[in-house]
């Protein structure tokens, strides 16, 4: 009888396993096992696939991802009112402005691509340019060498603010509701108070006395007015950000770029040194570009040109890999890890070489993204042994020559979305509070090539392409992507963090495709970034097994665990159902809402 119990025990537990881990659906029909039996049957068991085991939001008419929850619930708020995607875009992107100082803004700029209801896409370019007075060697001292910190600290660090014309521009065309009624939640957060999250409270804390070095002892933005340390829990009240969005309320893109807004943007540069102007200001406007649209096996992907690098980027580092079995392979295991770190080493490469503005720049983008000229590309690697980044320059191109952030995606229920990536670069930007208007400006200047071969803020080379120049967009990683299938909306996908942006975005979409992982698991899995030089990997503590690291250790190499995480996405997927799931970090505070 015991001898048939323990036969029957052992039956249910297999049975039970069986019937938890059902195998899931992928986009392509095909069948993958779930994240628990992929955790389960972990041959070390101690490893982990995921951050955390956060489940996505489902959403019935539409879905807002983004890196704080109010801004979030603000989106989606304007689509129950009427409102579409864009709508729900651009009043999320100024709640951010208000509720996440350390990225969301009014002095920065950024990215947006769109797919409308129709399938039609359009790419917005409202990246920050350079000033009139900026010169190719600001930075530098009169030996040529460069100044340390002049290019992320303080006045001289801002490009032209590019997000209120781009907010402008994208409502102009696609909006429903009124620019009006869009601002107004911004205005009632600033006016009104927002409760500080633990991460918002410790932030404002830990830079403190780097606002006050910036902008002077006596300085109360961002001060809390009991003279002590923010806490959880407590209300940040911006009164002067709440009458700068009044303004831009009232009077559109002149609210911000001429007049009063304006006024206190060119004091503020003229009292510590800065050299943006009343022209600069007046002169800049955001661009449409022709968006990059490439396919990947069965699949479309929508993402952005030059400024940005991340949409070449991200196609070549997809077709690069595109002719291995990653999903036999599986997830993070050697040979898959192998071939994404020798995609990401190649392109990196081509990305110091060739990118830069397009209206300064010729970029041979066609060249750079097909597939023969990175068959070339690839044809010194070796599954024997790691590539020295040493020996990998910029490729070849015939005819050519040389030359902190944040993200949020939207989706309503007639099929507009929207993936938008902004930044002030580094967190809080260039730590400057414009006295009287209340908002942040960027150091979006450190993005720029300050010298031929030495790395900005984010260890990324840069060279003659992307060098300082009058009225010049500075080059950004920012990688805001659309993914198409069967002609249809499938993901909304980013993320904020500098030169991993690029190869987050990367492995996320590689995760649905390939790995056969929900929206939300392809966020929460563990990640790994190579950006060429330093020649070296950092991955997401736990991101890889013992046998995965020895394999590659035993080709030559270089690992090194991150310290802290890789990415904040905040992405949307369209699930077989019709429902929509929304799929936010657990790394931060993003939050996704629906209805």
């Amino acid at each position: 009888m015991k001898k048939n119990l323990s036969l029957l025990t052992l039956f249910l537990v297999f049975f039970a396993i069986a019937c938890t881990n059902k195998p899931v659906q992928t986009t392509d029909g095909t069948s993958s096992k779930s994240k628990d039996l992929f955790v389960l049957f972990e041959e070390d068991p101690n490893q982990k696939a995921f951050f955390s085991d956060r489940k996505g939001v489902i959403g019935q008419n539409g879905m807002v991802a983004s890196a704080h929850p109010e801004a979030s619930k603000v989106g989606v708020e304007i689509m129950k009112m009427g409102g579409n995607a864009i709508d729900a875009a651009v009043a999320t992107h100024f709640a951010l402005a208000v509720v996440f100082p350390f990225a969301g803004n009014l002095g920065g700029g950024g990215f947006a691509v769109i797919r409308d209801k129709n399938g039609k896409a359009y790419t917005l370019d409202f990246r920050e340019k350079a000033p009139l007075k900026a010169n190719r060697d600001m930075y530098l001292d009169a030996k040529g060498d460069v100044i340390q910190g002049l290019s992320l600290l303080g006045h001289l660090a801002s490009g032209v603010p590019g997000a209120v014309d781009g907010m402008v521009e994208i409502h102009k065309k696609f909006g429903k509701l009124s620019w009006e009624k869009v601002v107004q939640p911004a205005i009632d957060l600033a006016e009104k108070g927002v409760i500080l999250t633990d991460r918002e409270a410790l932030g404002l804390n830990n830079n403190k006395q780097t606002f006050k070095k910036v902008n002077g002892e006596n300085t109360p933005y961002f001060m809390n007015p009991e003279n002590r340390d923010w806490v959880k829990g407590d209300v940040l009240i911006q009164k002067d950000l709440g009458k700068t969005l009044r303004i831009i309320q009232q009077k559109g893109r002149s609210g911000f770029y001429e007049g009063e807004v304006a006024d206190l943007l060119v004091n503020e540069m003229k009292k510590g040194g800065g050299i943006i102007s009343h022209e600069d200001l007046k002169k800049y406007h955001s661009a449409w570009r022709e968006p990059i649209v490439a396919d990947y096996k069965n699949y479309k992907i929508i993402t952005m040109p030059p400024s940005s690098s991340g949409g070449v980027a991200l196609v070549q580092l997809l077709r690069s890999v595109e002719q291995y079995p990653l999903r036999k392979w599986g997830f993070n295991s050697d040979s898959t890890v192998q071939v994404m770190i020798e995609a990401e080493r190649r392109v990196y490469a081509d990305r110091a070489k060739w990118m830069g503005d397009m209206d300064f720049v010729k970029v041979p983008m066609k060249e750079l993204m097909s597939r023969e000229y990175l068959k070339k590309r690839w044809s010194d690697f070796n599954f024997a042994k790691a590539t020295d980044s040493k020996s990998i320059d910029g490729g070849t191109i015939p005819g050519y020559e040389s030359n902190e952030t944040t993200h949020y995606s939207v989706v309503d229920k007639e099929g507009n979305a929207v993936s938008i990536t902004t930044t002030l670069n580094g967190g809080y930007g260039s730590k400057v509070v414009v006295s009287g208007g209340g908002f942040l400006m960027n150091n979006e200047m450190d993005d720029f090539s300050i010298k031929a071969g030495v790395p900005n803020m984010f260890g990324l080379l840069g060279n003659k392409a992307n060098e300082i120049q009058p009225e010049k967009r500075m080059l950004s990683s920012m990688t805001p992507t659309i993914v198409e299938k069967d002609g249809k909306f499938l993901m909304a996908v980013g993320t904020p963090g500098g030169s991993t942006i690029i190869t987050s975005v990367y492995q996320t979409i590689l995760n649905v495709i390939e790995h056969g992982m929900t929206m939300q698991q392809a966020v929460n899995a563990l990640k790994f970034h190579h950006q060429w030089l330093p020649d070296r990997t950092v991955y997401e503590a736990n991101a890889f097994s013992e046998k995965t690291l020895n394999a590659l250790k035993s080709r030559g190499y270089i690992i090194d665990a991150q310290k802290g995480t890789l990415g904040r996405m905040d992405c949307i997927m369209l699930r077989p159902d019709g429902t929509l799931e929304g799929a936010s970090d657990p790394r931060a505070d993003n939050t996704s809402v629906g209805y």
